[in-house]
């Protein structure tokens, strides 16, 4: 097989983003489990769409009407296709992840749980997989419950046993940490909700751009992703959801579209998935994420795994022999993120150091501040990598992290 370096080297080519300079120093973009680059193929796809193909979907009686149609609808099929789904009538469109989450929630919600029943979930989730839920067990009179972790960053699956029960309704996790990095072990997990009545919603925000998803073989009832994270545009993502369950449950929102019928007295609702796509869609997200498919698919999902592990190893290597310097999220099974503090160094005042150094982090609590309370910081400096990194960014991160230390402690 041609050398992964090599590869890659290519890859990074597609990237315009990585051309520029700041501060006057070479970009090194380690900010991936933020949002990704957008290769050029993407950027040109979204171009070619506004610049030639502009027009509404579903009720153009012309044809760009149908050359948008096509292209909506067709990126429906590559997503359907992407998860492994039985059927693109099972894939929802929606802005993003988050919305994705908030939709299951307030329609199937409301339909599977009511008072006194269980939600579970686990510490290490992004808001956007804990606040829908905390939302919905108000309004409904249920709870939320989550699953502890490991010291090593993985969950306790002991006490994710524990805390499963006849009261569980629906299980929602992460399948890759945010912070930690952790991937779980999404089929087990799926299969002990299963095995105790409950539904289960998987948040696929870090994995998609990771490693190859099959919503069939997991068994999951709900997965939820975004464009953004997997090289497309902002603003869109997908819900798959097992049909039997989408036809099970109420609209999300009103408006075109995602009606068959409407008169002053009464409206008859459309079929599933369309029930669930109110308005006018973002059709340029919807074939810009087609081509981000085309795009990991031209490389290859093996490819892409083994070339991020070996970042992540040469960087987990590096950043350890710094004095000082403390990582968490050991897990054995561990996507491509690096979350760090220098002890007695503020995260926010190091990510600030590393930005004039040209090197681009995330300093916070990442969107996860339950999680933040179980390791006992307020954040941590992340370092997320992609397909487009490469040693020289890593070791640009490693001398921008000692010279942080010096300055600071």
């Amino acid at each position: 097989m041609e050398n992964l370096n090599a590869i890659f080297a290519r890859v990074r080519e597609e990237f315009p983003a990585l051309t520029q300079k700041v501060h006057g120093k070479k970009l090194s973009y380690l900010d991936s489990g933020a949002t990704t680059l957008k290769p050029r193929s993407v950027i040109d796809r979204i171009t070619h769409f506004y610049s030639y193909e502009t027009s509404n979907v579903h009720r153009g009686a012309h044809y760009l009407g149908d050359v948008a149609t096509q292209g909506f609808e067709g990126a429906r099929h590559s997503v359907a296709k992407f998860l492994n789904a039985s059927s693109s009538d099972e894939i929802i469109f929606v802005r993003g992840t988050t919305e994705g989450v908030n939709l299951v929630a307030q329609t199937w919600g409301h339909v599977g749980l009511k008072a006194g029943d269980e939600i579970l979930i686990t510490e290490m989730e992004h808001h956007g997989n804990i606040v829908p839920w905390q939302m919905l067990a108000e309004q409904v009179g249920a709870k939320v419950v989550a699953a502890g972790i490991l010291e090593n960053g993985e969950l306790d699956l002991e006490d994710f046993k524990k805390k499963l029960s006849s009261k569980t309704k629906i299980v929602a996790f992460t399948a890759s940490s945010n912070v930690l990095g952790t991937n779980t072990d999404m089929k087990l997990l799926t299969r002990l909700a299963h095995d105790a009545g409950a539904k289960v919603l998987i948040d696929g925000a870090q994995i998609v751009s990771q490693i190859s998803v099959d919503v069939q073989d997991i068994d999951c009832d709900f997965f939820v992703f975004s464009a953004h994270k997997l090289f497309g545009p902002f603003g869109f993502g997908a819900v798959f959801g097992k049909k039997a369950l989408l036809e099970q449950m109420p609209p999300y929102q009103g408006g075109g579209s995602m009606i068959a019928k409407v008169t002053i007295e009464k409206t008859t609702y459309n079929d599933v998935p369309f029930r669930f796509e109110a308005g006018t869609p973002h059709v340029e997200g919807a074939v810009g994420l087609h081509a981000a498919i085309d795009f990991v698919h031209r490389i290859g999902f093996d490819k892409i795994h083994a070339y991020e592990m070996d970042l992540l190893k040469y960087a987990t290597e590096k950043l350890l022999a710094i004095p000082d310097v403390k990582i968490y999220g050991m897990a054995a099974n561990k996507g491509p993120i690096v979350s760090f503090n220098i002890k007695g160094a503020h995260h926010s005042d190091v990510g600030q150091i590393l930005d004039q150094e040209g090197v681009a982090v995330r300093a916070g609590h990442h969107c996860t501040q339950p999680l933040m309370a179980r390791l006992g910081v307020p954040g941590t400096v992340r370092a997320s990598l992609s397909v487009y990194n490469n040693h020289d960014d890593i070791d640009a991160l490693v001398k921008a992290v000692a010279k942080a230390r010096e300055m600071l402690l």
